[in-house]
């Protein structure tokens, strides 16, 4: 455990005993009120930042990633509660001056879809990333997982070794409200997983309750879904893509993909874990809309 996971250990100890001792709260609040540091906890300790060097800037990261994985708002107010009760603490116990998150507000919801990336965009993505590195080597394979599965980020970081049907060329997945499903899983994915698996997860010092998730932290623990935001965002400003790009467009471009070429939209349904059929029509919208703009831009009688 590092020094930085000891300290963030050593005050969820003592916000709790405050939680217990001094507000007298009953046992499901105080649970609540872990899991919120706990979900900002994981987040600095990525970043290398200890509970007295937490500022308002990194509050406001934190929270754009939880808004762009689509976390509800009222979600977003409970967390942000508990982020204000545990600087409190630390302001009684005089380990901070003041609390960054006072002055804390919830970002606006972006209502426009992700941009759509073309499998050209994608090999731009993945050519950014030094597959001498470890966790470059595993993000690569992450993009191609997501790209090539249409996995929501949730389901990818929860992703276990069990889940994996190599001889079916298979992925059992546990979408919203543990609903499976199946999603095929292409051979380059697929091989590049085994290498990831064989080749750098098994030399990772994993913690004891973390051995069944596939993708696996220098922590050695599994992946947040802010991780994969933070990495791939980076990897779209290093491979020069002007777009706006979260996990959530590798989905949509998957979705897209298939629909564009033909795909039977309740394949495509079923693949997406879609409660409705109504969610997945969208992607024939977005090809209405695609053939449209074709149309304008190069047929001359729409220029007159």
């Amino acid at each position: 455990m590092t020094n930085v996971e000891q300290t963030w250990q050593r005050y969820r100890r003592d916000f709790e005993t405050y939680l217990k001792l001094e507000k007298g709260l009953a046992d499901n609040s105080i649970q609540a009120y872990l899991r919120d540091v706990d979900h900002m906890s994981r987040f600095m300790e990525e970043q290398r930042v200890e509970p007295e060097g937490v500022s308002l800037e990194h509050l406001q990261q934190l929270l754009k990633l939880l808004n762009d994985t689509g976390i509800a708002q009222s979600s977003q107010r409970r967390m942000i509660a508990g982020w204000r009760m545990f600087f409190k603490h630390l302001v009684i116990e005089d380990a901070l001056k003041d609390s960054p998150a006072e002055m804390l507000d919830l970002p606006v919801r972006a209502t426009h879809l992700p941009d759509v990336l073309s499998d050209e965009d994608i090999t731009k993505i993945q050519a950014t990333f030094d597959l001498s590195f470890p966790d470059q080597f595993r993000n690569n394979v992450i993009i191609e997982v997501l790209y090539g599965c249409g996995l929501r980020v949730s389901e990818l970081v929860s992703l276990k070794m069990s889940n994996i049907y190599a001889d079916e060329q298979m992925l059992q997945v546990i979408g919203k409200g543990d609903k499976e499903r199946w999603v095929p899983i292409n051979p380059c994915a697929l091989e590049m997983m085994d290498m990831y698996i064989h080749t750098v997860r098994s030399h990772y010092n994993i913690k004891p309750g973390e051995e069944k998730y596939v993708f696996i932290n220098r922590l050695g623990r599994h992946l947040s879904r802010n991780y994969v935001f933070m990495f791939l965002q980076q990897a779209v400003r290093d491979a020069g893509l002007n777009k706006h790009v979260s996990p959530h467009s590798l989905r949509h471009s998957f979705a897209t993909e298939l629909v564009e070429n033909g795909a039977d939209l309740r394949a495509v349904q079923e693949m997406l874990g879609h409660e409705s059929i109504s969610t997945t029509e969208i992607y024939t919208h977005l090809t209405r809309d695609a053939l449209r703009n074709t149309i304008s831009a190069y047929h001359p009688h729409y220029k007159k």
